[in-house]
């Protein structure tokens, strides 16, 4: 079963940085487009950036592309969101996701975000 573990939320000031972290369990990552989404309060869940490193592929939501990364260490079974620029609409609940690379597409994966179970998300609050 797949499991997750995400960290590294906090307030921070608009333009400031973080850098979130996920440790997955139950599988490798090097067969698994891997994704980070958010709730916002009242909203459903967002793909926010999703990529499969086996194709080279990645999928950004329009609203962070420039300001956000991803990047995975295999060895440590990691994913990394690095946030930059943050802006008060960035403010959300941040949750990682996979699914084997041969069942969908960075592109579907974020747009549908139709995972059945979320982890417990880490709080990422942009204000001053």
């Amino acid at each position: 079963q797949l499991q997750f573990v995400e960290s590294g939320g906090g307030l921070v000031q608009p333009g400031g940085s973080l850098r979130l972290s996920c440790v997955a369990s139950g599988f490798t990552l090097d067969r698994y487009v891997i994704g980070w989404f958010r709730q916002a309060p009242g909203k459903e869940h967002e793909g926010v950036l999703c990529t499969n490193s086996r194709a080279g592929t990645i999928y950004y939501v329009d609203s962070v592309k420039g300001r956000f990364t991803i990047s995975r260490d295999n060895a440590k079974n990691t994913v990394y969101l690095q946030m930059n620029r943050l802006k008060p609409e960035d403010t959300a609940v941040y949750y990682c996701a996979a699914r084997p690379i041969w069942v969908t597409t960075v592109q579907a994966m974020c747009v549908h975000a139709d995972f059945g179970s979320w982890g417990q998300g880490t709080q990422v609050t942009v204000s001053s």
